[in-house]
């Protein structure tokens, strides 16, 4: 079951595939979750991209700067294209390292799932009780079922990074993920509760480890 109109992500989709022929950037947020999970489709496209890519932008796009929250947008009718920077941009991991955590996937550059878990978390944490922080919270728990995602690594780049409080972030996630969403995820009553609770004793024996 998606989450947005098939209509609106198809056509999101179409331009993240044009742009990703003609420019060189890195897919973040639910269109990387998509990549690695094939599940829910993403409404806005979220990339990072260097200096020279944003001014090769420039000359094309109407680029709009969000001082407020440290961004580059392109504002179409139905959805927004969000561009993050190196030392502008502020992401749970910063953008200038994101180079060091990407990877290719289906021919599109992206980030390895440990550090867009880490990615996703920062946004739901931003956007929690909205509705796009109950998409995060749906990317987030897909990426941790449907790939294998390493939770020694993510718990490495946390502490890297200094998000160690993330690990709780994800148990109150797990914790607080409604019954009447579990349709979301693709999984009947009985395999997600099975799931989250192996999956929650995972993540606790990491906590502990910190």
């Amino acid at each position: 079951m998606e989450f947005w109109s098939e209509a609106l992500t198809r056509a999101s989709w179409s331009k993240l595939v044009e742009l990703h022929k003609k420019y060189d950037f890195i897919i973040i947020g639910g269109w990387a979750a998509f990549l690695w999970t094939g599940k829910h489709k993403s409404k806005d496209i979220d990339i990072v991209v260097s200096y020279g890519t944003l001014a090769k932008l420039q000359s094309e796009f109407l680029l709009e700067k969000n001082d407020r929250l440290k961004k580059y947008e392109i504002k179409t009718e139905d959805f927004d294209i969000d561009i993050y920077v190196p030392h502008y941009s502020v992401l749970a991991i910063p953008a200038e390292e994101l180079q060091k955590l990407a990877t290719k996937l289906h021919g599109m550059k992206t980030v390895v799932p440990e550090a867009l878990l880490i990615l996703k978390q920062g946004a739901e944490v931003e956007r929690r009780d909205a509705v796009k922080g109950m998409k995060d919270s749906i990317d987030i728990l897909t990426l941790l079922a449907f790939t294998d995602i390493d939770l020694k690594k993510y718990a490495g780049l946390l502490k890297k990074y200094k998000k160690e409080r993330y690990l709780h972030e994800l148990l109150q996630i797990l914790a607080n993920f409604s019954d009447k969403d579990i349709k979301y995820l693709g999984m009947d009553f009985r395999k997600f509760k099975k799931w989250k609770h192996e999956i929650v004793v995972k993540i606790k024996a990491l906590a502990n480890n910190f």
